[in-house]
């Protein structure tokens, strides 16, 4: 899912911030625009000038702490510029949209995180295509990599906002230092690491897969990273589009493959029961264990670093960090799975136009990655504001121009796919069902 993905390789991060934001607002008060005119603190915010008091809704499915960072990324633009960002964030997001969509509730902007989704609302007409201004600094600000996802038909409905590396194992740096184990950088060394920690009397994996109705995408990336380092790009192309079927024999070894670790009692759920329980724990808590000595590794993405506790040191020598999940098959190259979210709107007016056109902008993405813990495609990124250990590696990772980079498999799908089958044949997976009967019946639901 999300949160938040293609050859994106073309990432680059350049370009130095001319004017020095922070999070705070300009001022107080309810004369917004009289007492701000002027100032220097909004003077980047000229051009977004004329909206005072209009209000703009925003939903997407980034919640928590998460969310909160959001809201503060884009305060001093709504103190500068008068406009009003109403934002709700829910755990319902991908299930709830398009029944807001389709029955006329629609919010103005939302981050979706599925470009199948994008797909599917601008086939149905509900999508407005960009704003010249906002088209204009997206092609100028965005690699033309990213800007594809967001383009039906040729015409360009999304702008990509944050983005994030999938393809990361995290673990407590201190516990392994402690214990003596290295961090494995093959798929051998992963699974002998794992035997030996199993062997110590600790569950060497901890999982979670419960996200409300989105409940099952954290095991699809698992399949999405293991079929990349088995099959390589091109295999993964072909199943994402369904030029091969989604349960072809390449695609059920992966499955099995990631078996071995999620369907393994000896492996896992560490701090929280047997394999069933990975259906039934939420995915914002599945990997804290790694911090208490419950489990030793969680295989989930860079957004996960807000999830641990407050005072948490989220470093190569603190108590939880991130390695590169190891590649399977070396002759399939250094793949990197990653996701992100694309600003679409509903509604074209005037202020909505100009808070889409700001979330593009270099003055917006400097503002929240000062803030920590995200990342984004954007080249306006100025890698000085990136201050957290975790997103260095991640603009790393994502720089490396030996690496392939694809988008997360399930955005990619028909949403009914990606977002539905895909999700729920993971949890009957998980609770016990076959390999081959769940493929069968994801296989059976792409639309014709």
């Amino acid at each position: 899912m999300a949160v938040f993905t293609r050859p994106r390789q073309a990432f680059v991060i350049a370009g130095v911030l001319g004017l020095a934001l922070s999070a705070t607002a300009c001022g107080t008060g309810d004369d917004k625009k009289s007492s701000k005119a002027g100032s220097a603190e909004c003077a980047a915010y000229e051009k977004y000038q004329g909206h005072d008091g209009k209000k703009v809704s925003i939903y997407a499915s980034i919640r928590d702490a998460e969310a909160d960072l959001l809201e503060r990324s884009w305060s001093q633009f709504t103190d500068c510029t008068g406009i009003e960002i109403d934002y709700e964030g829910s755990g319902e997001f991908e299930a709830q949209l398009p029944v807001r969509v389709d029955g006329g509730n629609a919010p103005d902007i939302a981050f979706v995180p599925q470009p199948g989704l994008v797909k599917r609302f601008a086939d149905a007409g509900k999508l407005k295509s960009l704003g010249a201004d906002t088209k204009a600094l997206a092609e100028q600000n965005m690699p033309a990599d990213w800007l594809k996802y967001g383009t039906v038909n040729g015409t360009l409905y999304g702008v990509p906002l944050g983005a994030n590396v999938k393809s990361f194992v995290w673990y407590s740096p201190k516990t392994f230092k402690e214990k003596g184990w290295e961090v494995p950088t093959t798929w051998d060394q992963l699974i002998a690491l794992s035997d030996k920690i199993a062997a110590s009397g600790i569950k060497p994996w901890c999982a979670g897969v419960e996200s409300g109705d989105a409940t099952g995408w954290p095991a699809t990336d698992w399949i999405e990273d293991v079929v990349l380092r088995t099959q390589g790009p091109e295999v993964y192309d072909q199943w994402t589009t369904h030029t091969i079927p989604f349960n072809d024999p390449k695609i059920v070894d992966a499955v099995d493959r990631a078996g071995s670790i999620l369907k393994n009692e000896k492996y896992v759920n560490g701090g929280f029961g047997g394999v069933k329980s990975i259906t039934t724990t939420a995915f914002q808590e599945a990997g804290l264990p790694v911090t208490t000595g419950k489990c030793a590794m969680h295989r989930q993405a860079s957004f996960y670093a807000n999830q641990f506790p407050e005072g948490t040191k989220v470093a190569e020598d603190g108590d939880a960090f991130a390695f590169y999940f190891p590649t399977i098959d070396p002759s399939k190259g250094k793949p990197v799975l990653g996701a992100g979210e694309f600003v679409v709107g509903y509604a074209d007016r005037p202020e909505v136009q100009a808070v889409q056109t700001y979330l593009v902008s270099a003055e917006y993405v400097n503002s929240r990655a000062k803030l920590g813990n995200w990342v984004t495609a954007n080249n306006k990124l100025d890698i000085a504001n990136v201050a957290s250990p975790i997103d260095k590696l991640s603009v790393q990772i994502l720089q490396d121009k030996t690496g392939t980079f694809r988008f997360d498999g399930s955005d990619l799908m028909p949403a009914g796919v990606g977002a539905g089958t895909f999700w729920k044949g993971m949890v009957e997976w998980l609770n016990g069902k076959a390999t081959a009967p769940v493929l069968q019946g994801i296989e059976s639901s792409w639309p014709k």
